[in-house]
């Protein structure tokens, strides 16, 4: 079976896994056992809907499954349980697509969730969206409500759950008939990893995982990741122009293949920015690795190695990037405002991706190890001579940001956050897993906060879902057994997911959820204030965080000041249990490059009306004697 899908082709899985079961027939009887024996991996014999989807879950290797039974479902669970077939029990739908996506990005292969029609589907719906912008691969086991000539109307639960899954999964299969579910769950691990990663539904009214089929279901055939020849032809010339200084820009596309990435950028003597989601796919202690971004929004190391020194004319900046499985997507370019090169060659997965946002010299449709490959193979076109200026320039100004977090001013009235950022860093082992979340301090996390391993560092980027961290690192530590996993979330967000630490209790997965509480969404805050001289719906309620941690069964650290942070963020960290680590945080004047230049690039982008009504309203509440925020 050889498929291929768009970005959101969202094609109705039925054909496909109909053609499937045309090539099962064709193996059927003794050349089928046969071919069995010879090549494990298939779904055979006779057995039951729900044996044959989990033969099929045990065949990709699924590590575990996220969810919630429900009466759809019961007999899924329980042949999951007979089969041995490893499950979570979570608290709600939204944290089983989370922890399915903290499992795929951690591990590289796809996250699986399993959730009833109705409300099961519609609360997974913020979940799945996020893997889907951030390219993250899972599969979705989705039941469904009866089919077949006993089916009744008015069905518990009949919401149309192909139609609502379609806007954010990649592909939705719909199986029909018992005959198909071996076939489409394995196609749907196929089609989740193909190309650009993202979400895939599995359809299946629940009567399907009673009856009973004889399967002949091969594992299926994974296309040819794709490799545009013409157009790397094309861009060849351009990188190996030694007139041109080449700077890299890497995505999450490039994260297994970090040690081709590096070897590239050693041969380009270029250095190697990443977006958010692509941080770690080379060390930040490689001599080029200069953080994320390259714009004033971003890594202020990036951005001034990208720019070059200005005082002296032969010490030029990058003008040409070589962008390698990365979308140039608002939040990673700061509300797109990464300055456009001279010269852009765009290699993607994903042909829907390429030149989309800068103006670009050659877009090339490939897989990122294929053209990183080949790119070596070229070895002798592109190398350039050790540049001792630009790797002295890196160093140098990447020692000046490390001093700068060893001299973060002590807060008021508790912890500065970028002072938690820096401690995490020294207190957590380098190859521990830190999620962060959607707070302002995702973007100094983004910055400063040191990556040396890939699939080490995860942020929500392009959904920015609210309390994403908390599930997703519970789906990490679930199988990531022996290693530390920590959350850097907002006291905001831990409120969208909070009651999902009861898992970590249950669970016993010792995660540390260290949270930066100044009751208030800060965030809002930071976007408000200038432009409205107030807040509105920003301030939170006063939690009392220890009464929290025991009514979860967890451990409780408190923290009020820079004086204590490091020693009871390392307390934390070695304790065998889950934590939740409260942070007083005071954020003051705490600048923050990734808001200040979004806001500065939002401001320049508004017509003369627009800011005309901005400035009147200003003025008149700056006269105001009471500005009234809440």
């Amino acid at each position: 079976m050889d498929f291929a899908f768009s970005r959101r082709g969202l094609l109705q899985g039925a054909a496909a896994v109909g053609g499937a079961l045309a090539a099962n027939a064709a193996h059927a009887g003794p050349v089928a056992d046969a071919r069995a024996a010879r090549h494990p991996g298939w779904v055979f014999g006779r057995m039951t809907g729900a044996e044959a989807l989990c033969e099929a879950l045990r065949a990709e290797g699924v590590g575990c499954v996220y969810g919630i039974p429900g009466a759809q479902e019961n007999e899924l669970w329980d042949t999951f349980k007979e089969k041995g077939i490893p499950y979570l029990l979570v608290t709600h739908e939204f944290s089983a697509a989370c922890m399915a996506d903290g499992y795929a990005r951690s591990t590289g292969r796809p996250g699986v969730l399993c959730v009833v029609p109705g409300p099961g589907v519609t609360n997974s719906l913020t979940g799945l969206g996020e893997a889907l912008l951030d390219s993250s691969p899972l599969v979705a086991i989705v039941g469904d409500v009866a089919n077949g000539e006993k089916a009744k109307p008015f069905q518990v639960h009949s919401l149309n759950q192909v139609e609502l899954l379609k806007p954010v999964c990649k592909c939705v299969y719909q199986v029909q008939t018992v005959a198909q579910i071996a076939a489409a769950v394995r196609q749907a691990f196929v089609t989740a990893a193909e190309g650009e990663p993202g979400p895939v539904a599995v359809v299946v009214p629940y009567n399907l995982f009673i009856e009973a089929h004889d399967y002949r279901t091969p594992p299926p055939a994974a296309p040819a990741p794709p490799f545009d020849e013409a157009a790397f032809a094309r861009a060849l010339p351009l990188l190996a122009d030694k007139k041109h200084r080449v700077g890299i820009y890497a995505g999450v596309g490039c994260m297994a293949y970090g040690a081709e990435l590096a070897a590239v950028a050693e041969l380009l003597q270029a250095p190697i920015a990443t977006s958010v989601s692509g941080r770690g796919a080379v060390g930040d202690g490689h001599p080029l690795a200069v953080g994320w971004g390259f714009g004033p929004h971003a890594s202020e190391v990036a951005e001034k190695v990208f720019a070059g020194d200005k005082k002296h004319p032969l010490k030029s900046g990058v003008d040409t990037v070589l962008a390698i499985g990365v979308k140039f997507s608002e939040v990673s370019t700061g509300y797109y405002g990464n300055p456009q090169p001279k010269h852009v060659v765009h290699v993607d997965a994903n042909h829907c991706n390429l030149g989309r946002v800068l103006k670009t010299d050659v877009c090339v449709h490939a897989d990122a190890g294929l053209f990183l490959g080949r790119l070596l193979a070229c070895g002798d076109q592109l190398r350039r001579p050790e540049d001792r200026w630009l790797l002295n320039r890196i160093r140098d100004l990447k020692a000046d940001a490390a001093r700068s977090l060893c001299n973060i001013p002590a807060a008021k009235c508790g912890v500065d956050p970028l002072a938690t950022v820096a401690a995490l860093r020294k207190v957590l082992p380098e190859d521990a897993l830190l999620f962060t979340d959607v707070s302002v301090t995702e973007h100094l996390a983004a910055e400063h906060f040191r990556v040396c391993h890939p699939r080490t560092y995860f942020n929500p980027v392009d959904n920015q879902a609210m309390g994403w961290s908390v599930p997703a690192a519970l789906g990490a530590q679930r199988v990531h057994h022996g290693k530390a996993v920590a959350t850097l979330t907002g006291d905001g967000c831990l409120l969208m997911s909070a009651l999902e630490i009861t898992t970590a209790a249950r669970e016993h997965l010792p995660v540390k959820f260290v949270i930066l509480d100044d009751q208030s969404y800060h965030y809002m805050q930071m976007l408000q204030k200038p432009a409205y001289l107030r807040t509105t719906a920003t301030i939170l309620t006063r939690l009392d965080y220890r009464a929290l941690a025991q009514a979860f069964g967890v451990a409780y650290v408190e923290i009020a000041s820079h004086a204590e942070l490091e020693a009871k963020l390392r307390g934390a960290v070695c304790h065998d249990g889950p934590v939740l680590v409260r942070v007083v945080t005071d954020y003051g004047k705490r600048e923050v490059r990734w808001v200040d230049a979004v806001r500065a690039r939002y401001t320049k982008e508004l017509t003369a009306a627009q800011k005309a009504r901005f400035l009147a309203r200003i003025g008149s509440r700056a006269i105001q004697l009471e500005k009234k925020s809440d």
